[in-house]
């Protein structure tokens, strides 16, 4: 059943009484109207396509004009007293509006309890936003969280002294961690002891599966946070469990319609939660592997590649997806080789390059903004389904660093072999660097390209440190 009647109460459905029924018959939404493609659309519902193309223009036109702010309603006492206090002002406030904007809702930031990170961050992580820090294994994301369970306890500036709710999908809360970093963090040391935080102030609960996952955050969430003071909601890491229910063999297209609609639906949870009780949600996101496409095919001799080795722009799933559910032709040297894509039903030209998300996501994921990085391109989980979901994404980036080259003998399993003969060199890994950048944030601007204007930072016993920059070496 359409919903434009209760999205839109005021729009003109008399006009548009012969596409109605069909729409209506088909169980198209809004948001089916305003996502799917026209052609798709009349495909299904076998209805004109210009009158498709006037009926989706007229929704989004009407949509724009419900989101236009309304006029200030004053009352006559209200106004008068503006209106004096603009003819007392002086000839330089005359300039200024008269009506000023009230603080942003993320004006309190939650500490990093390092001060070039919060700097980097626009003073740290906002509250009434969600907020992700996405990077591979061992970059350093529960150490970022564990950072925000302490300082959100702090007074102002660094925090807003509320409690802490820490929810796993994988491993539990690490209690030992905490206590090292509340012993040996020189910030936590010198607070007074009133102040100081405290394991007790920090709520934990693990979600094993997305049963029980949409249970508590639905059901349970709610009624804790109208008992608790809570000023932080961590999930670590919300690509867990989708990865485990809907990455499967078989339906990929329609469990990723399924899980698209999930997370719409959790980022919807998080904001009004995050607005309602003006807290902070933050998030942990794993990454994947980016990879090349097939190489294109020269000649009828050469087969194309069965699994792409470059890395690329493109997605996963878009790999995935161009490897899945076709098989590869059978090619001989008198069949004629597929060059192109057939043309569109409708005769529309693809699209651009330029609007292609290949080209667009260098932007909005973190990895691939600079064509002369050598590092590894990553892609974070879940798609721009829930990149549209966060206010603030944060990468985290590691190299490693290997120190001296030593001999070292060959493995082999061969009798009689002799190892004093053969030696081989074999670099040891030494230590990890680490880097954070804001991708996009409401409240800070974004990091330069690559690693340029990227935090280099360690974690030590106390937490985080950031580094100071290193000076490029000039050969002489």
């Amino acid at each position: 059943m359409s919903d434009i009647r209760q999205v839109l109460p005021t729009f003109p459905v008399s006009k548009y009484a012969s596409l109605l029924p069909a729409i209506e018959q088909h169980g198209l939404t809004t948001t089916d109207l305003l996502t799917l493609h026209p052609t798709d659309i009349a495909k299904q519902t076998h209805l004109p396509l210009v009158d498709l193309r006037r009926f989706i223009a007229i929704i989004q036109i009407s949509l724009t004009n419900d989101l236009k702010p309304q006029s200030l309603s004053l009352s006559p006492e209200k106004e008068d007293s503006l209106v004096e206090s603009t003819e007392e002002a002086p000839e330089t406030s005359k300039a200024q509006p008269l009506l000023t904007t009230t603080n942003a809702p993320w004006s309190a930031c939650i500490s990093t309890l390092d001060d070039t990170i919060d700097a980097a961050l626009g003073g740290g992580i906002p509250t009434g936003r969600i907020s992700e820090f996405v990077g591979e294994s061992g970059a350093g994301k529960t150490q970022f969280l564990l950072s925000l369970c302490l300082a959100v306890q702090l007074p102002s500036p660094r925090g807003i002294e509320k409690q802490a709710l820490y929810i796993s999908t994988e491993s539990g809360l690490s209690t030992a961690r905490l206590s090292q970093m509340l012993k040996n963090h020189p910030v936590l040391q010198d607070v007074d002891f009133a102040d100081k935080p405290s394991l007790d102030n920090i709520l934990s609960t693990s979600l094993p599966d997305l049963e029980s996952q949409d249970h508590i955050l639905h059901y349970q969430l709610p009624v804790l946070l109208e008992r608790h003071n809570i000023g932080l909601i961590i999930l670590d890491s919300v690509a867990a469990n989708y990865r485990a229910e809907f990455e499967r063999q078989g339906t990929m297209g329609h469990n990723m319609a399924a899980r698209s609609s999930d997370l719409v639906k959790l980022g919807a949870l998080f904001r009004h939660l995050a607005r309602k009780h003006n807290l902070a949600v933050v998030v942990a996101n794993q990454v994947s592997d980016r990879f090349a496409p097939a190489p294109p095919i020269s000649s009828p001799a050469r087969l194309p590649s069965s699994w792409p080795s470059q890395p690329t722009q493109e997605t996963p799933l878009a790999s995935r997806s161009s490897l899945r559910g076709q098989a590869l032709p059978h090619f001989t040297p008198s069949s004629p080789l597929p060059f192109s894509m057939p043309p569109d039903d409708d005769g529309e030209p693809p699209p651009p390059p330029a609007l292609m998300l290949d080209h667009q996501q260098r932007w909005f994921t973190g990895w691939g903004d600079d064509p002369m990085s050598s590092h590894a391109l990553k892609t974070p989980s879940l798609g721009i389904v829930w990149c549209t979901q966060i206010a603030c994404r944060v990468a985290l980036f590691k190299r490693p660093v290997y120190g001296r080259t030593r001999m070292a003998p060959p493995i082999s399993t061969a009798p009689g072999d002799d190892y004093d003969e053969v030696e081989e060199h074999t670099s040891t890994l030494r230590t990890w660097r680490r880097w954070m950048k804001v991708v996009f944030a409401p409240h800070a601007p974004a990091s330069g390209l690559g690693l340029q204007d990227a935090i280099e930072f360690e974690i030590s016993a106390g937490g985080l440190k950031a580094l100071p920059p290193r000076k490029k070496k000039t050969r002489s």
